[in-house]
C-alpha cells in the first residue's frame, strides 16, 4: 500500500532482496537510445539469490527472452503500479506452473504468458524467482523496474524502496559544456561548443558571452556501498539565483525513451563515450521531466556579470553546487548558416514532416521524429548485382525519436542469370534490411516499404525464400534443437509430440529451443514418439522438422 502526501509517494513497499542493497545502476541513467528504466541491484556476482515481491498483488505477466529482459516476472499491485523483475535465472514453482498452464491453454511457445488476478496472487515478501544473468545482461544482477500500470510510464524505484538504500554521497560534476545557439549567441569569442573541466565547486575561469547560450553538464552520482557511478536525479540551473532549468528524473513515458539522445549530447557521446546532459531543451524535445524558462537557454543581453550556479541532488537529498561567472560582453554574432557539406544535402526541419526522394528511394520522417533541424546527407552505394542499391542518410549514427518510413525500388533485372530470378521473385519475400538486419517490408507497385529509426544505418532490399534451419542437438527426455534463420529471422515456432502440443523454451543467449518432456502432458512409456517442430521466419517461410524419440 502507499500513502500519498503532498503529491509525494511515501513508500511502504519492501526490498526485492533480503540483504542490504548495493546498486550497479540507477533509474534514468542516459544510455544510447534509452534511459535506464530501473535499478540494477547487485547479487554479489552470483546467480540464484532469492527474489521477493516488493508488495501485495498478482503476477500479471511472465516472459522469457522478451525485450532483453531474459526471464522476467511482472507483479501488478492494487495501488496502480506494476513491478518488473528481470534477468532471472528461474521462476518460483508456483509461477512457473501458472505460466505453463497459460502456455498449454493457448498453445503458445513464445515465452510470453499473460495471467489473470486469480491465476497467481502474491503477497509482499513472497518468493517469486531466483536472480540470474539472462537476456541482455553482462553479469549477474537483478534489474527492477516499476511502471504506472495504466500509462506504463517508467517510474523511479527509489520512490518505492529508496528508504532501504543507504546513500550519503552527493553527486559530482566533472565537466561543463557551453553551447552557443547557432546564429544567436557567442561564448568566449567562439560560436562552437566548448567544454571545461570542473575540479572545484567554483569555476575560476574567465567566461564571456553575448546572446543566447545553453549549457550542459557531465556529472555522476555515487553511493558509498558501490564503486559504480549513476545518473543524476535532479538538476537545477540558476542565473542570478533565478531558476532557468529544472529536471527531475522520476517519471518517463515509454514513448519518450529515445529523447535521451536529445537531452544528452548524442554526438559528443558517440565520439567520446561521455554524456553531457543539456540544461536546456532542444525545440522538439517533449520530455515531461523538465521545467524550463525559455527552454533553459540564457540570453546574455547586458554588459555585466551573470552569476550561474548548478544544484545537483540525489533521491536522498545529498546535494552539490557548482558556480561560475559569465561576463556579458557585447560582441557581434556571426550570421547563421548551415555548415558546409561536401556532396548533396537536404535541410530537415524539426517542426514539420520531412521527405526525401531520389532514384530508387523515398524517405519520410514525420513530425516529432527530430528534435532540432539537421542536414540530411544521403549516400548511395551502387550494387548492380543486388535487388537495390544501398542507401545511407547520414555519415554517422543519427537516431530518430521513433519510426520513419523508407521505400526502396526493386530492380530484379540486375539479377539476370541468378537462380532467384529464374524462379521468379515472390514480392512477399522481399524486405528492407538495415545494416543487414530485418526492418520489415511491404511490397506495392515495385516498391518495398519498411521502418527506419537510424539515419546512419545502411538500407537495402533483401530477399528471403529459405525457411529456418532446424537440427537436433540432443533427443530423448531432454530435447534440444538448434533453430536458426540466416535471412529475415525466426518469427515463431510450435511443437507437438504425437500430435499433442508441447512447450519448447528458447535458450538464453543461444539459438536453441529446449523441451523437458517430464514437464509436458506426454506420458513416459519408454516407447517411440513422433516429435514435430514447425518454425516460420519473418517472410512466412516454414520448415517442419520431424523425428522419432524414445521416451
Amino acid at each position: 500500500m502507499l500513502t500519498i502526501l503532498f503529491g509525494l509517494i511515501l513508500s511502504i513497499y519492501h526490498p526485492p532482496v533480503s540483504y542490504e542493497m548495493s546498486l550497479a545502476g540507477n533509474f534514468g541513467e542516459p544510455r544510447p537510445n534509452h534511459f535506464h528504466g530501473g535499478l540494477d541491484i547487485k547479487t554479489d556476482g552470483v546467480e540464484g539469490k532469492p527474489i521477493y515481491s516488493i508488495g501485495d498483488g498478482y503476477v500479471s505477466r511472465v516472459t522469457m527472452g522478451k525485450f532483453g529482459f531474459g526471464y522476467a516476472v511482472y507483479v501488478t499491485h492494487p495501488e496502480g503500479y506494476t513491478s518488473v523483475y528481470c534477468h532471472l535465472k528461474s521462476f518460483s514453482p508456483r509461477i512457473k506452473a501458472a505460466m505453463r498452464r497459460y502456455q498449454y491453454a493457448h498453445e503458445a511457445s513464445d515465452g510470453d504468458a499473460y495471467l489473470s488476478p486469480l491465476d497467481c496472487p502474491v503477497s509482499q515478501g513472497q518468493l517469486i524467482a531466483l536472480s540470474g544473468n539472462t537476456g541482455h545482461s553482462t553479469g549477474p544482477h537483478l534489474h527492477l523496474e516499476i511502471h504506472n500500470t495504466e500509462t506504463w510510464n517508467m517510474l523511479d524505484p527509489y520512490d518505492f524502496i529508496g528508504d532501504f538504500i543507504n546513500d550519503t554521497v552527493p553527486p559530482k560534476a566533472h565537466g561543463l559544456m557551453a553551447c552557443p545557439q547557432q546564429g544567436e549567441g557567442i561564448f568566449n569569442k567562439s560560436t562552437s561548443k566548448q567544454t571545461f573541466g570542473i575540479s572545484a565547486s567554483r569555476l575560476e575561469q574567465q567566461f564571456t558571452a553575448w546572446g543566447k547560450v545553453g549549457f550542459a553538464l557531465w556529472a555522476d552520482d555515487y553511493m558509498q556501498a558501490s564503486s559504480n557511478h549513476f545518473g543524476i536525479r535532479e538538476t537545477i540551473l540558476l542565473v542570478d539565483d533565478h531558476e532557468v532549468f529544472h529536471a527531475v528524473v522520476n517519471d518517463i513515458p515509454m514513448e519518450n525513451n529515445r529523447l535521451v539522445n536529445s537531452w544528452g549530447d548524442y554526438e559528443y557521446w558517440r565520439q567520446h563515450k561521455t554524456w553531457y546532459m543539456r540544461s536546456y531543451m532542444e525545440p522538439g524535445n517533449t520530455l515531461p521531466i523538465f521545467r524550463a524558462e525559455n527552454r533553459g537557454v540564457i540570453d546574455f543581453s547586458e554588459e555585466r556579470d551573470y552569476q550561474l550556479e548548478y544544484v545537483l541532488r540525489d533521491y536522498k537529498g545529498n546535494e552539490s553546487r557548482y558556480s561560475f561567472i559569465v561576463r556579458g560582453v557585447k560582441t557581434e554574432i556571426p550570421h547563421s548558416s548551415m555548415p558546409t557539406i561536401d556532396g548533396p544535402s537536404r535541410l530537415f526541419r524539426w517542426n514539420q514532416t520531412n521527405t526525401y526522394s531520389a532514384p530508387g528511394v523515398q524517405l519520410v520522417v514525420p513530425y516529432g521524429l527530430l528534435t532540432t533541424d539537421m542536414c540530411l546527407q544521403p549516400i548511395v552505394r551502387l550494387r548492380m548485382d543486388r535487388l537495390s542499391d544501398s542507401y545511407t542518410f547520414y555519415p554517422s549514427s543519427y537516431p530518430l525519436v521513433s519510426d520513419g518510413e523508407i521505400s526502396i525500388y526493386v530492380h530484379p533485372e540486375r539479377l539476370d542469370g541468378n537462380e532467384v530470378v529464374r524462379r521468379e521473385l515472390d514480392p512477399s519475400k522481399l524486405y528492407v534490411a538495415a545494416d543487414g538486419r530485418f526492418a520489415g517490408g511491404d511490397y506495392h507497385d515495385g516498391w518495398v516499404s519498411g521502418h527506419i529509426r537510424e539515419l546512419g544505418s545502411s538500407y537495402a532490399l533483401a530477399y528471403d525464400d529459405e525457411p529456418p534451419e532446424i537440427s537436433p542437438v540432443t533427443l530423448g527426455e531432454h530435447v534440444v534443437l538448434r533453430l536458426t534463420d540466416a535471412g529475415s529471422g525466426v518469427a515463431s515456432y510450435t511443437a507437438t509430440v504425437d500430435g499433442q502440443f508441447v512447450v519448447f523454451d528458447a535458450a538464453d543467449k543461444q539459438p536453441l529451443v529446449i523441451c523437458d518432456l517430464s514437464e509436458t502432458p506426454i506420458r513416459k512409456t519408454n516407447r517411440t514418439h513422433q516429435l514435430r517442430l514447425t518454425a516460420t521466419d519473418n517472410r512466412q517461410n516454414t520448415r517442419v522438422f520431424e523425428t522419432n524419440i524414445i521416451y
